[in-house]
């Protein structure tokens, strides 16, 4: 029975994921502009549109409020594995995406002479639309499994699916379970490399530019200084969301807390906040994707005073 805490924490989680469709949705509307403005779709707006969590974050709010009024027929099966498959997918997807919004930033921001890094920095343009492809290829591919696994609602063992209602999937079969236990380790660790790695890259480029802007001993303000700090910040910010996310999703998928417990409610209400702190970092972070909320918010104060 849920408890009044758990309902506390699903609410919690629900204004976090409404809040990040918020925050995805003036990302989506300023980097879509960009590219019909500009009629060409530059690398950087194609990752932001991808990468947007509107789709994810709305899959979540359908599996909380599934969960909370319509608990009991939410366990049959059919409805059970389509919810517990897309947002697996979606989980993938957006890992997958962000994690190239780390590596796009490492390669266009970190000076490293080395002939592969100069031979990505040259075609990372022709690049992007491929990495995008082999990711949702990918996502797709090992969200796959989830669906074609029989299972039936019963104590017996289990391993996670959507968000919310982890511990209702399970399965007879331990070969399968670890199957899908193994997908999931490699649908998220792999991106999850790829972050960690174009940190520590940025975070030494960043190292190496300074020592040389130490011995070249310039008063001036240097651009490519503020480039380096800017793009660790988001990638450092990615990194430390993206790891609390990988943290609070195993303890689910392990199931290592009752249904609607104490601990469970505080993984579901964190998982939700990562993809939501995250867009509000990318927003913070580039003054392009701030100028539409200080014109909407500037009209609508310009309305009420009009009133």
């Amino acid at each position: 029975m849920m408890t009044s805490f758990a309902l506390l924490c699903l609410s919690i989680a629900i204004i976090e994921s409404l809040a990040g469709i918020l925050g995805n949705g003036i990302i989506l509307a300023v980097s879509s502009s960009s590219c019909i403005g500009s009629k060409i779709w530059l690398p950087y707006d194609m990752i932001m549109i991808s990468s947007s969590k509107i789709t994810l974050q709305c899959w979540i709010i359908l599996d909380l409020f599934l969960t909370i009024f319509y608990e009991p027929s939410y366990f049959e099966e059919n409805i059970f594995g389509f919810i517990k498959t897309g947002y697996m997918f979606l989980n993938y997807s957006s890992l997958w995406f962000g994690a190239w919004l780390s590596v796009f930033y490492c390669i266009k921001v970190a000076s490293f002479t080395q002939s592969f890094f100069i031979w990505l920095k040259l075609r990372i343009a022709r690049l992007v639309p491929w990495m995008l492809l082999t990711s949702w290829l990918f996502s797709l591919t090992t969200a796959a499994p989830f669906a074609w696994d029989d299972h039936s609602v019963h104590e017996n063992i289990t391993a996670p699916s959507s968000m919310t209602n982890s511990s209702a999937w399970t399965t007879t079969r331990k070969d399968s379970s670890g199957l899908l236990i193994l997908l999931y380790i490699a649908g998220v660790a792999m991106p999850l490399i790829l972050s960690v790695v174009s940190s520590v890259l940025l975070i030494r480029s960043l190292w190496i530019h300074t020592r040389r802007m130490q011995n070249n001993a310039s008063g001036f303000r240097d651009p490519s200084l503020e480039a380096h700090m800017k793009a660790i910040k988001s990638v450092c910010s990615l990194l430390i969301f993206y790891v609390t996310y990988f943290v609070a999703f195993t303890f689910l998928l392990y199931n290592l807390f009752l249904r609607f417990s104490t601990p469970k409610s505080i993984c579901i209400a964190v998982m939700a906040a990562c993809p939501t702190a995250h867009t509000l970092v990318l927003i913070w972070s580039n003054p392009k994707f701030q100028e539409l909320p200080a014109r909407i918010w500037h009209h609508i104060n310009f309305s009420a005073r009009c009133l």
